[in-house]
């Protein structure tokens, strides 16, 4: 049990395990610390495994004003807990809302992160779904205030990319569920409005991604829609971008299918380690069918 101290006098909860390399867990919007702990177990037989609450999800401080909500403060809260854990470098694994933190974290701070594993990221980044997803953040919200974490979270558990999760493990589902209705419901609204609704498309960090260094894997469920696209326009983009579809499956990656997403992220991690994740060969063309000449 440790504690975090930002730049803005937000308290953030982490826990670690482990020891070797570090391994950074940057949960969604629906999760929380616990969100991990099928990768906490596995991953600290080898390296130093941390995950933490965001702000607005206890046991982390939960600020009063949206300003204090942002996307930039998502990736400078993960410096602060690798700061407060004295890490220098480490691997960064986000989903979802901590995909995008982890994706930005790439931008901010490459120097600081070994790998980036984004997954499940997408949502908003469609730039022909912008303002209705907007409108959704805040709607959801404004549910959240009025009617409260425990009865929300029923309605919110059961989206169309959560209900895979809950067909293949109904039991591991209802505990994501009971979870998400124990959040403050004040610090899930202001994220909602602070970050899920501001934030930057990813089409809009093309310039950006297009020079980034950061080995990366993007993992995307084949039923986690508004993901797809998203996904394979950062495989696209990222020269040093690897992307893994996991058939059948929707938003929570890492709960609905732990043990795949284990076995891929450890692979990338352990190539990115031994120097042989490289940038895609300049000649895999990705306009040529076939060699002529």
């Amino acid at each position: 049990m440790s504690w975090a101290n930002t730049k803005d006098a937000v308290r953030l909860y982490y826990e670690e395990s482990g020891s070797g390399s570090a391994i950074i867990f940057v949960h969604e919007f629906g999760g929380d610390y616990r969100s991990w702990e099928p990768q906490m177990r596995h991953f600290s037989r080898r390296h130093r495994c941390i995950s933490f609450s965001a702000r607005g999800f206890a046991p982390s401080d939960v600020p009063t004003s949206v300003s204090s909500y942002s996307q930039r403060h998502a990736v400078d809260d993960i410096l602060a807990v690798m700061d407060a854990a004295q890490i220098e470098k480490a691997h960064i694994v986000g989903l979802s809302m901590g995909g995008f933190a982890t994706l930005h974290f790439g931008l901010v701070a490459p120097k600081r992160a070994l790998s980036l594993t984004v997954a499940g990221a997408g949502y908003g980044a469609e730039k022909q779904h912008e303002a209705y997803f907007r409108d959704v953040s805040l709607e959801v919200a404004r549910q959240f205030e009025t009617q409260g974490s425990e009865q929300f979270a029923k309605t919110y558990s059961l989206g169309a990319s959560r209900v895979q999760f809950q067909n293949k493990d109904p039991r591991g589902w209802a505990e994501f569920a009971t979870w998400l209705g124990q959040h403050n419901s004040t610090g899930s609204a202001n994220t909602m409005r602070g970050v899920q609704a501001e934030r930057p498309s990813i089409y809009d960090l093309e310039a950006e991604l297009l020079v980034m260094e950061v080995p990366m894997l993007v993992i995307t469920g084949d039923e986690d829609d508004h993901c797809l696209q998203p996904a394979i326009f950062m495989k696209k983009t990222v020269p040093s971008c690897g992307l893994l579809v996991l058939p059948k499956t929707g938003h929570t990656a890492n709960l609905e299918e732990p043990e795949r997403f284990n076995s891929f992220v450890g692979e990338f991690i352990a190539t990115v380690e031994s120097g042989r994740w490289l940038k895609r060969d300049p000649r895999a063309l990705p306009g040529q069918i076939m060699k002529t000449s």
